[in-house]
C-alpha cells in the first residue's frame, strides 16, 4: 500500500499485481475492479462479453470493472494479473489516463520491447514482492504510452504492409486468430496489408505455397487441435469457436488434416493424461 500524488490529489493506491500461471481450468466471472492481463509466455483463451481471443506474449487485454469474462489457461503460461480498484489512482500523469485505458474492453498487440519489459518486471516482482505497487504503476504507464503511440492498431484499423510490399505475417496471423469464429474473406486479409486482392493473393502464394483461404483453414484447425486436447469445451463449441458452421463439417476437415477424428484424439489425450 503506497500513497501517491497525482494532479494535486493524494490517493491511496491499492494496486494488486501478481505473477501467476493460469491453469487449465475454465473460470467465468465479473468483478468490481479493472483488470490488466499481460503474458510473458504461454497462451490463455479469454472471452470478454462473448468476444474471444488469446492472451499470449504478443497479445494482452484490458477488462473494465463489471464486464463478464471467461478464461482458460494452458498451464504453461507466465502471466501478469493486475487488479485496479475503480477509485484507485495509480501514478499516471493524469487520472483521466486511467479512464481512457479502461473506457471499454480491449485486446491489444504487445510489441517485443513491451514484452521484454514485462518479463523484466516479472523477475523484479518475484525478487522484491514489496515493490508490487511501484512495479504495477510502471507497467501501467508503459502500457498507456504504447497504446497512445499506436492509435491505429489499438483501435483495430488495418495494418500497413512494408514499403517493399512484403507480407507482415506476424500481424496478419494476429488478425486471423482474432477472427477465427467469423467468415474470413481474401479481400479482408488483403485490406490488413493495404494490398489489392490480386497482388495479395500472388504475394501470399509465392511466400507460403498455398492460397490465403487454405492458410486460414490450417490455422482454424491448428487452433481447434489445441482446444480439443487442452480444454473441456464440447466439440460443437470448439467447431463454432474456430469458424465451422456445424460439428459434422468440422470433424471431416479435422480428420483430413490430422488423420484422426477430433473425438478419438480427445479420448487418446484423456487416456494419456490419466496414465
Amino acid at each position: 500500500m503506497v500513497f501517491t500524488t497525482i494532479a494535486g490529489v493524494c490517493a491511496m493506491s491499492l494496486l494488486d499485481l501478481r505473477a501467476t500461471n493460469l491453469a487449465r481450468e475454465h473460470v467465468a466471472h465479473s468483478h468490481g475492479h479493472h483488470q490488466l492481463i499481460l503474458a510473458t509466455r504461454g497462451t490463455t483463451e479469454l472471452s470478454i462479453e462473448g468476444n474471444a481471443e488469446r492472451v499470449t506474449g504478443s497479445r494482452g487485454c484490458l477488462i473494465p470493472c463489471a464486464h463478464h469474462h471467461e478464461y482458460l489457461g494452458d498451464g504453461n503460461n507466465r502471466t501478469f494479473v493486475l487488479d485496479i480498484p475503480v477509485a484507485s489512482l495509480p501514478d499516471l500523469r493524469d487520472a483521466s489516463e486511467m479512464e481512457r485505458l479502461f473506457d471499454k474492453p480491449r485486446f491489444f498487440g504487445v510489441p517485443p520491447e513491451l514484452n521484454r519489459l514485462a518479463d523484466s518486471l516479472m523477475q523484479q516482482l518475484e525478487q522484491c514482492p514489496a515493490l508490487h505497487s511501484e512495479i504495477a504503476a510502471l507497467l501501467l504507464r508503459a502500457l498507456y504510452l504504447h497504446l497512445e503511440s499506436q492509435p491505429l492498431s489499438a483501435h483495430g484499423s488495418a495494418y500497413a504492409a512494408g514499403r517493399d510490399g512484403r507480407l507482415d505475417m506476424a500481424r496478419l496471423n494476429d488478425w486471423i486468430d482474432r477472427h477465427l469464429a467469423e467468415e474470413i474473406r481474401v479481400d479482408c486479409l488483403a485490406a490488413q496489408c493495404a494490398l489489392s486482392v490480386g497482388h495479395f493473393h500472388t504475394c501470399f502464394r509465392e511466400r507460403l505455397g498455398m492460397t490465403p483461404l487454405a492458410y486460414v483453414q490450417q490455422r482454424r484447425l491448428d487452433h481447434a487441435r489445441t482446444l480439443v486436447n487442452h480444454s473441456g469445451l464440447s466439440l460443437g463449441q470448439v467447431a463454432a469457436l474456430v469458424g465451422f458452421r456445424d460439428q459434422g463439417s468440422f470433424s471431416r476437415a479435422y480428420r483430413r488434416a490430422f488423420d484422426v477424428s477430433p473425438s478419438r484424439e480427445r479420448r487418446l489425450s484423456e487416456a494419456l493424461a490419466q496414465g
